[in-house]
């Protein structure tokens, strides 16, 4: 059984940093693209950066390019996403998952874990 568990969120000040990790388990990790996706109120879900099982390129939107970095170990099985220069915008429920095409695209993610609150706030 595919099982992603997130972990790392939390109020932050804006320009602070966190570090959200994403354990997996029951799947073979290293050959699975791995996305962070975030849902904000009241608005729909995006990717903010994936990172490809293939040749582990990675991509990001404008939006958090420069200010956020995904990596993953697979000898741990896990996935991170180092946050930094963070901004009240950044703030939603912050998601791992996984899915075995190139892309990160939510509809072709195979599995999700439960999410992690991020609150970017004074």
């Amino acid at each position: 059984q595919l099982q992603l568990v997130e972990s790392g969120g939390g109020l932050v000040q804006p320009g602070g940093s966190l570090r959200l990790s994403c354990v997996a388990s029951g799947f073979n990790f290293e050959h699975y693209s791995l996305g962070w996706f975030r849902q904000a109120p009241g608005k729909e879900r995006e990717v903010v950066s994936c990172i490809h099982g293939s040749d582990g390129s990675t991509v990001y939107p404008d939006s958090v390019k420069g200010r956020f970095t995904i990596s993953r170990d697979n000898a741990k099985n896990t996935a991170y996403l180092q946050m930094n220069a963070l901004k009240p915008e950044d703030t939603g429920v912050y998601y791992c998952a996984a899915g075995t095409y190139y892309y990160c695209s939510g509809p072709l993610m195979n599995s999700w874990g439960q999410g992690t609150q991020v609150t970017v706030s004074s």
